[in-house]
C-alpha cells in the first residue's frame, strides 16, 4: 500500500511540474489555467469586453490584449464560474457547468481510457492516448475564427469533410457569426469567405505560389502560403511568414480576413493585410459580366461587347443587375438561325485583372489557349498564367476586377463587329493623346527653358559657394578628387533649402538621429510629400568631413544603378553643408548579418540575392558607369537594405575616379577599414579595381559563415581569411558555412560562392579575378573555377598594420570604426 501511495505521490509531483497539462485527476477550474511550454499561449477561462458570460479560451499568453484565438463552448456560455474543464471518464476532454452538465465535448468517438490534453507552443490543444502516444483530436482541427501558424483548414472533395474558420457573432459575442471561410476546390481551388452560405469574397484561382487575385501578397507573403492536395483528394491550406514568427488571420464579425502581426517597436499588433479593401473586392458587386475598378468613378462598367442589362438601375448605382452582351457572337448566329457564317469572332484584351469565377482549366499551351476557347462555341473568355495553364470560362462571367497592379490578361469574346468599333474607339483616342502630348511638350519646353534659367543662376551662386575658398585650396593633384572636378557638373544635383531639411528632421532632433561619422551626425527624416530622407550633415568642427563631402557631390552626383544609394540632392547655405539620401528602412547588412537574432531573418536565397547585387553595383562603378571609380571602403556597414532586402552601396566619401586610361593609383592617404583593405593598399598605398575585390571576397565569406572578419580562433590567431585557408585545405570547408543557413539543396552554390571569396582575397593583386570575372563566376557562367592561392592575412598581425599606418601618417582605423557611419540610413 505504502509503495502505492508513493507511485501516486511521484505521479501528482510530475504533473504540477507540467504546467501545459491537464490530466484525468487534475480539472482545470474557472480560477486556473495552463500555460504552454514556451509561454507563448494560455488556456483558461475568460469572459469578452462588455460581457459577463464565461467561455473557455486560448489566448496569447503575454499579449493578450486580442481577444481569445480559440474558444471551445461558442454557442452554449456559462452564466457563472462554475466551469471545469476535465478528461471524462471514456477519455474525451469535456467542460462541465456547476450542475455537471456537459456545454463542450472534444466528442472522440473511439473511447479512448488513459488519455491527457496537452496545450502546445503553437496555440494547438492536443488530446493524447497517453500509451502510445498518439493524438486523437485537436483544436487545430475544430478552428473558430484565427489561423495561427502551421494551423490548415482544408476540404476533402470525396467524402466532403471541411476545416473552417467561423466568425464571431460580434465582439462580445464569440458564438458562431454570419461569415464562414475556407476552400472552394472547383477545377482550380480558391479561399472563399461565404455570408450565410453565399459567396462573399475570393482569392482567386491558386497558382501553385499565391492566389492570383490578391496581388498584394505575392510580395508581401512571398513563400508565405502553402496550398497542397493529398492522395485522399484532401485539399489543405497554411501559412508561415518567415519574417516575423508573431502573425495571425482573424475572420471577422465584419466578414473580412485580417492578418495581425506583432510590431515588436511599438509593443502592440499591428494590420499588414486584409482581405476586403474596397467595394470591388465584395463578391459579384458588378453582377454578370460587369467589371469592378475601385480607381475609377463609378466603380462598375460592362466588359467589352457588353452593355447594362437594366439601364435604369445601372446609372442609379444599382449594378447587381450585371450587363448582356450586345452584339451575339458569330457562333450563336449560326447555331440559332442556320444562316451564312460571318466574319470570325476575336478576342478584346483586358490588363491586370481578377479573373471571374467558375472558370474551367486544361493543360494546354499558352499558344494553344486561345485556339482551344475560340473552336469551342460556348467558351466566352479565356486567359493564362504560368502557374494554372489555360483557363476557360463558359459560364457568366462573375466577379471581375480591374487592379492597378498584378492579376492576369483577360481575353473576351466579342463579335467581330465589336472589334471595328474597339479599333476606332483606340484610333481616337491615340490621335486625341498625340494630339494632346505634342501641345504638352511644347508647353513644358517653353517652361523648362525659363526654370533652367532661373536654376542656373541660382546654382552659379551656390556653386561658387560649394567650391570656393578654403575648400578648394585643399585638394591638391594626388587627393580622392584631384582634377576629376571638371568631369561633372555640380551645379545639375537638386538643392535643398535649410528651412526645408530643418522641419523634415524636426529642426535635427537628437530621436531623429541615425548615426555618427568622421563627417558629422546623419538624421532621419520626411519631406512635406511624405518622402522619408536620410540627411547627412557636415560638423563644423570636423577635421576631414568637408573633403569628403566634396567627394561624395562629385562622384555620386551622376551615377544612377538600383544597387547603388540614390543621393536626392545637397544643402549649402553659409556655413551649412549637407547631403540628402533616400532612406533604408531596414538599415545595413550588418545590422543583419552579426545580430544572433536577426541574422536567422536571410535565409541563404536572401544572402545570395544581396552579394550578387552587390557584385553588379561593383561592376557597375568598375566598367559601366561613365566614370570609373574604385569604392575603397566596401564593407558590410556600408551596405544598405530597402525595405525588401534589396542591397545598395552607400559612403561614396573616400572614393577616387579613375581616368579612362588609369588602371593603378597610389596614395599617401589611405583610409577604410584594416579587414577589408587589400595588403597592397593597407601597406603600400596602391589601389585599383583588385582593391575591391578584395574587400567584395571578404564580404562574400562574412556573409556565407555569418562570422565578422575579426574573428580569430584564439589558440592559432587565425582571421576569418585563415580559418576559411584552414578549413580549405583540410578539405572540410563546408564547416565555415553558416549553420543558421545551412541546407543541402544549396550547399553547392554556398560553396561556390565560398570558392570565388577566397579566388577574391589572394594576397597579390594579379591573382585576383576582375569584377566582371568575379560576377560571371557567382552566376555559374564560369563552371570551373581556379584553385585559389593562400589569402592575405592568414595571421592576426595587427602590430604591422599599425607601424604601416604610423610611420605614412595615414588616417586609418584597426577595427570596424571608418569616416564613414556604421548604420544604416
Amino acid at each position: 500500500m505504502s509503495v502505492l501511495l508513493l507511485l501516486l505521490y511521484c505521479f501528482c509531483l510530475e504533473f504540477v511540474s507540467a504546467t501545459d497539462t491537464i490530466a484525468f485527476f487534475q480539472p482545470i477550474k474557472d480560477s486556473d489555467y495552463i500555460i504552454s511550454n514556451g509561454s507563448s499561449f494560455k488556456l483558461g477561462f475568460f469572459s469578452p469586453v462588455n460581457s459577463t458570460n464565461r467561455y473557455l479560451g486560448i489566448w496569447y499568453n503575454k499579449k493578450s490584449v486580442l481577444p481569445a484565438q480559440w474558444v471551445a463552448n461558442r454557442d452554449k456560455p456559462l452564466k457563472d464560474s462554475s466551469g471545469v474543464l476535465t478528461i471524462s471518464e471514456d477519455g474525451n476532454l469535456v467542460l462541465l457547468n456547476g450542475r455537471k452538465e456537459i456545454l463542450w465535448s472534444s466528442n472522440v468517438t473511439n473511447s479512448v481510457v488513459n488519455s491527457s490534453a496537452q496545450l502546445l507552443d503553437s496555440g494547438n490543444l492536443v488530446l493524447r492516448e497517453n500509451t502510445t502516444g498518439t493524438i486523437v483530436w485537436e483544436s487545430f482541427q475544430n478552428p473558430s475564427d484565427t489561423l495561427l501558424q502551421t494551423m490548415k483548414f482544408s476540404t476533402n472533395v470525396r467524402t466532403g469533410e471541411k476545416v473552417q474558420f467561423k466568425s464571431w457573432k460580434s465582439h462580445s459575442d464569440p458564438s458562431i457569426g454570419g461569415f464562414s471561410c475556407g476552400i472552394q476546390p472547383q477545377s482550380l481551388p480558391q479561399i472563399f469567405i461565404w455570408k450565410e452560405g453565399s459567396p462573399h469574397w475570393r482569392s482567386g484561382p491558386w497558382n501553385t505560389r499565391i492566389f492570383i487575385g490578391t496581388p498584394e501578397t505575392d510580395t508581401v507573403f512571398h513563400d508565405g502560403f502553402s496550398l497542397v492536395e493529398d492522395q485522399d483528394g484532401t485539399y489543405s491550406f497554411s501559412c508561415s511568414y518567415v519574417t516575423d514568427s508573431l502573425f495571425h488571420y482573424v475572420l471577422t464579425t465584419e466578414g473580412d480576413i485580417v492578418e495581425r502581426y506583432w510590431d515588436y517597436e511599438k509593443e502592440d499588433w499591428g494590420i499588414v493585410w486584409n482581405a476586403v479593401q474596397s467595394e470591388c473586392d465584395v463578391y459579384g458587386t458588378c453582377g454578370e459580366f460587369g467589371s469592378c475598378n475601385s480607381q475609377s468613378s463609378p466603380i462598375c462598367s460592362c466588359l467589352p461587347g457588353f452593355e447594362p442589362k437594366n439601364a435604369e438601375e445601372w446609372s442609379s448605382g444599382n449594378w447587381t443587375s450585371g450587363c448582356v452582351r450586345r452584339t451575339p457572337l458569330q457562333c450563336e448566329r449560326v447555331n440559332s438561325t442556320g444562316g451564312e457564317a460571318g466574319k470570325m469572332d476575336g478576342f478584346l484584351k483586358l490588363k491586370m485583372m481578377k479573373v471571374p469565377d467558375l472558370t474551367d482549366s486544361s493543360p494546354a499551351h499558352e499558344d494553344n489557349c486561345r485556339q482551344q476557347c475560340l473552336e469551342n462555341c460556348s467558351c466566352i473568355a479565356y486567359a493564362y498564367d504560368i502557374g494554372t495553364g489555360c483557363m476557360s470560362w463558359t459560364r457568366s462571367l462573375i466577379d471581375t476586377q480591374k487592379f492597378s497592379s498584378g492579376g492576369v490578361d483577360l481575353y473576351i469574346r466579342v463579335a467581330y463587329s465589336e472589334l471595328d468599333t474597339e479599333r476606332n474607339v483606340i484610333k481616337i483616342v491615340r490621335i486625341t493623346v498625340i494630339i494632346g502630348t505634342v501641345f504638352t511638350s511644347i508647353c513644358i519646353f517653353i517652361l523648362w527653358r525659363w526654370m533652367a534659367k532661373h536654376k542656373a543662376r541660382r546654382n552659379e551662386a551656390n556653386g561658387i559657394v560649394l567650391f570656393n575658398g578654403e575648400a578648394h585650396k585643399q585638394f591638391s593633384s594626388e587627393n580622392m578628387l584631384g582634377d576629376n572636378l571638371n568631369q561633372v557638373k555640380v551645379q545639375e544635383l537638386p538643392l535643398f533649402d535649410f528651412e526645408k531639411l530643418a522641419s523634415a528632421t524636426n529642426n535635427f532632433h537628437q530621436s531623429n538621429k541615425l548615426g555618427q561619422g568622421g563627417f558629422g551626425p546623419v538624421y532621419r527624416g520626411k519631406l512635406i510629400d511624405g518622402q522619408e530622407i536620410a540627411v547627412k550633415r557636415l560638423s563644423q568642427t570636423s577635421g576631414q568631413g568637408l573633403e569628403e563631402f566634396m567627394n561624395e557631390v562629385v562622384v555620386i552626383s551622376k551615377l544612377q544603378h538600383r544597387n547603388l544609394v540614390k543621393l536626392l540632392g545637397c544643402c549649402v547655405e553659409g556655413e551649412e553643408r549637407m547631403l540628402v539620401y533616400e532612406y533604408m528602412p531596414n538599415k545595413s547588412l550588418d545590422a543583419f548579418l552579426f545580430d544572433p537574432h536577426k541574422n536567422e531573418l536571410l535565409d541563404w536565397t536572401k544572402r545570395f540575392n544581396i552579394v550578387e547585387g552587390i557584385g553588379r553595383g561593383l561592376l557597375y562603378l568598375h566598367r559601366d558607369s561613365r566614370l570609373r571609380i574604385i569604392h575603397r571602403d566596401l564593407k558590410a556597414s556600408n551596405i544598405l537594405l530597402d525595405k525588401e532586402l534589396n542591397p545598395k552601396i552607400s559612403d561614396f566619401g573616400t572614393a577616387r575616379i579613375f581616368r579612362g586610361n588609369e588602371d593603378q593609383a597610389d596614395t599617401r592617404r589611405v583610409v577604410g577599414t584594416y579587414g577589408y583593405m587589400s595588403p597592397e593598399y593597407a601597406i603600400e598605398g596602391r589601389f585599383s579595381e583588385k582593391s575591391d575585390v578584395f574587400s567584395f571576397g571578404v564580404l562574400l565569406l562574412e556573409t556565407a559563415s555569418g562570422r565578422r572578419i575579426t574573428f580569430y580562433d584564439e589558440e592559432q590567431s587565425l582571421t576569418l581569411l585563415g580559418l576559411a585557408w584552414k578549413l580549405w585545405n583540410a578539405d572540410d570547408i563546408v564547416a565555415l558555412i553558416d549553420p543558421m543557413i545551412y541546407e543541402k539543396c544549396f550547399e553547392m552554390e554556398m560553396l561556390r560562392c565560398i570558392h570565388v571569396g577566397l579566388l577574391c582575397v589572394q594576397e597579390f593583386a594579379k591573382d585576383r579575378p576582375t569584377t566582371s570575372v568575379v560576377v560571371s563566376m557567382l552566376k555559374s557562367e564560369i563552371v570551373d573555377l581556379p584553385r585559389p592561392k593562400k589569402p592575405a592575412y592568414t595571421e592576426r598581425h595587427m602590430d604591422l598594420d599599425t607601424k604601416s599606418c604610423q610611420s605614412n601618417q595615414n588616417i586609418c582605423s584597426v577595427n570596424n570604426v571608418t569616416i564613414t557611419m556604421v548604420q544604416g540610413r
